[in-house]
């Protein structure tokens, strides 16, 4: 089996993107890695863990998400050092869209180096494309999407549908059958919905966006892919890539 040619003087010409990621994630490493097949001469990504085994609003869920943790990760992948740092979580989705502002600052303060977050990419794509209304898919317990939604509604967006599968352990949530994600997606939709968010870095929804644009007939924004889209584009590279869904393709 052959090996691809980098077709670069060596690994320091590329672009690098360092993501803080959730423990007990398995879908956007690997998620990540297919999107980037294309960009393998451009950008790497690197990945440090923080761990995170559940989604709940209870105080002691809500403690995984301390500032401390999330800047210590960001202090190790710096070492190598990166060009751009992601939180590659969608915590602030439920805990304020101002925690993950907070953090970026923390983060570019500590480390030198520039920072977002999924929950922030997500609400910049939503700025990109004039998104204001959306359907909503996620693995989440009602409780907690319910906080979502009123998270998105204080940002200007509301949800006008939206589908749950009442999910709060990550590996679980990592385990979905794919025909289950097609089904929350689907039940997410609605004729008033713009696009259809699926808010959560584990859920792997990812490799079905292509398919299920299609046959909702609108676009998907994922949390995985909208990660990868706003570091990419961090480092001064804007991914334009086929396979992926409107968002990668940059329609």
């Amino acid at each position: 089996m052959s090996h691809p040619s980098f077709d670069i003087r060596s690994l320091k010409d590329l672009k690098k993107v360092g993501h803080i990621t959730p423990s007990s994630n398995t879908a956007l490493e690997p998620l990540t890695a297919l999107m980037n097949a294309d960009l393998t001469k451009q950008v790497s990504h690197h990945f440090a863990r923080l761990r995170v085994r559940q989604m709940t609003l209870d105080s002691s869920s809500s403690s995984q998400f301390d500032f401390e943790p999330m800047l210590n990760a960001a202090e190790l992948l710096a070492d190598a050092p990166m060009d751009a740092l992601v939180w590659n979580g969608t915590s602030a989705s439920w805990l304020g869209l101002d925690r993950d502002e907070e953090l970026c600052k923390r983060i570019t303060e500590r480390t030198g180096i520039a920072a977002s977050t999924s929950t922030l990419a997500f609400h910049e794509s939503f700025k990109h494309f004039g998104f204001t209304k959306i359907g909503m898919a996620v693995p989440y317990t009602q409780d907690l999407t319910q906080q979502i939604v009123q998270v998105y509604r204080k940002a200007g967006i509301e949800t006008v549908s939206q589908a749950c599968l009442g999910q709060s352990v990550n590996t679980e949530v990592g385990n979905n059958d794919f025909e289950a994600v097609r089904q929350v997606l689907r039940d997410a939709d609605s004729p008033e919905a713009e696009c259809i968010a699926v808010v959560c870095t584990n859920f792997p929804a990812t490799s079905l966006v292509e398919e299920m644009e299609r046959e909702l007939g609108k676009p998907i924004i994922d949390s995985i892919a909208v990660t990868f889209w706003k570091g990419c584009r961090m480092v001064g590279i804007e991914p334009r890539i086929e396979g992926w869904g409107r968002l990668l393709r940059g329609a």
